[in-house]
């Protein structure tokens, strides 16, 4: 690695799951603001679901999840409560609608138990057409799943489930926090396979308190003898004044960014090397598999779930902390549990902060999305329908990305933008330049690469 490269590779940028991201989201979009953009939805638009349950039974260190460690049950029936709540509130609004997505995240969602996930999802089939679902997704922590909650993922219509695997190597294990042997893993994925949901996907991490190289070609190989459909590969994001519970971590355990992109290259090759297909910054396909459709079509999309081929409409959040995005804007839940919960039990929507799309928030999203999903965009195609300004209005932008052009990682023709098989772990470095935002926002992020 070069001098220039590793500067480049310990900039600190957005993970880009949204433009606007989340630091410049404020109060202007409130809950009344929010039902009015719902009002203003067509009633043939479609809708994904994305429920938060920000609840888990113990902590990772490495975790930057909003969510929140409870041993007692009460809080958990409490909290399913207002999920129910916040359904029928949204059916009140926007009830009838086609949905053709569901995504539950976390936290830990199995925490609601069987019974109440079973409950919360016969609420949204008795207020929504739940008929055409494309895909109902949950995410999982192997060590917390059970038959009896496999019986009831069958039972709500689960299709796909996402497994938090992380590293498998014991010493790697114990510096996380999150001791869990390649057993268990095996045992869900065969329980889930058995129950009819054959589509699984697992959760890896590179950049790791001592995490070698070895350490992750070694997970890699023992996770594709299960055979999932998809892997994401996420870098570890150290960001202790953000998640102040990282601090258990011991920052001099971590690798170097030089060694964070030995780790995510070794990664890459090794799973290219297995057959899956690699689908923008972090994700990997079985070739057969949605996803690598959607890359190869130019039709893959990138929410606050990662990668996704999902093209509904809107996309509605439903939990504490919990984000939406409508054609207007994004429009985010409370993140305290307990201001979501007085907020809906009030029957009122919980939101409190989000942003109003411009018309130049607009077309800088459409680019940053391509470059995330595609490694390359044509300005004057995306200007000449999106925008009055045309490409013109980003010499500067352009002019940004020498560096990366100097290195090798990006190439400029014109209007078009290309990312270099070399430059696809700095991906995200290519996007800010067109980030707006970035240089007047006094928001941390995570390095580059």
């Amino acid at each position: 690695m070069t001098s220039a490269t590793r500067l480049l590779a310990e900039q600190t940028v957005p993970r880009y799951t949204s433009y606007p991201t989340a630091p410049h989201f404020s109060p202007s979009v409130d809950a009344d603001v929010y039902g009015k953009w719902l009002a203003e939805l067509p009633a043939e638009a479609t809708l994904s679901f994305y429920l938060h349950v920000p609840y888990c039974a113990e902590l990772c260190h490495y975790c930057g999840c909003h969510t929140k460690i409870v041993r007692r049950r009460d809080p958990i029936e409490i909290y399913a409560d207002r999920l129910a709540d916040e359904i029928s509130l949204l059916s009140r609004h926007i009830g009838g609608r086609r949905v053709v997505h569901v995504h539950w995240g976390g936290g830990t969602p199995s925490m609601l138990g069987p019974d109440r996930l079973v409950e919360l999802v016969r609420r949204m089939r008795s207020a929504f057409d739940l008929s055409a679902i494309q895909e109902h997704a949950i995410e999982l922590d192997p060590r917390r799943v059970d038959k009896p909650l496999v019986r009831a993922l069958m039972e709500m219509g689960v299709n796909r489930a996402s497994l938090g695997v992380q590293d498998l190597s014991p010493h790697v294990q114990q510096a996380i926090g999150r001791v869990q042997p390649f057993g268990i893993v095996s045992d869900v994925v065969s329980w889930l396979r058995e129950a009819g949901v054959e589509n699984v996907n697992i959760d890896l991490m590179y950049g790791l308190p001592k995490q070698t190289e070895r350490d992750v070609r070694r997970s890699i190989v023992l996770i594709d003898t299960l055979k999932p459909q998809r892997l994401a590969l996420f870098g570890y994001a150290h960001v202790p004044w953000f998640k102040a519970h990282q601090r258990l971590i011991d920052e001099a355990s971590l690798p170097d960014a030089a060694e964070r992109l030995a780790q995510a290259e070794a990664a890459r090759e090794t799973l290219v090397s297995l057959g899956y297909v690699p689908i923008g910054l972090d994700h990997f396909a079985r070739p057969d598999d949605e996803l690598a459709t959607a890359a190869r079509t130019h039709k893959l999309h990138r929410n606050f779930q990662g990668y996704t081929a999902d093209e509904a409409d809107a996309l509605i959040g439903l939990g504490a902390s919990s984000i939406g995005r409508l054609p207007q804007g994004f429009a985010q839940n409370a993140p305290d549990i307990g201001g979501y919960a007085r907020a809906i039990e009030s029957g009122c929507f919980a939101t409190v902060k989000g942003i109003a799309f411009s018309e130049a928030d607009r077309l800088r999203a459409r680019i940053i999305e391509r470059l995330m999903c595609d490694f390359e965009v044509d300005l004057d195609a995306v200007a000449s329908g999106e925008s009055r300004a045309g490409a013109n209005a980003f010499e500067d932008e352009i002019q940004s990305l020498t560096p990366l052009a100097a290195e090798g990682m990006v190439t400029i023709e014109g209007h078009r933008i290309a990312v270099t098989e070399a430059g696809r772990p700095f991906v995200r470095l290519a996007a800010a330049a067109f980030d707006a935002y970035l240089q007047r926002g006094k928001a941390r992020h995570s390095v580059a690469v």
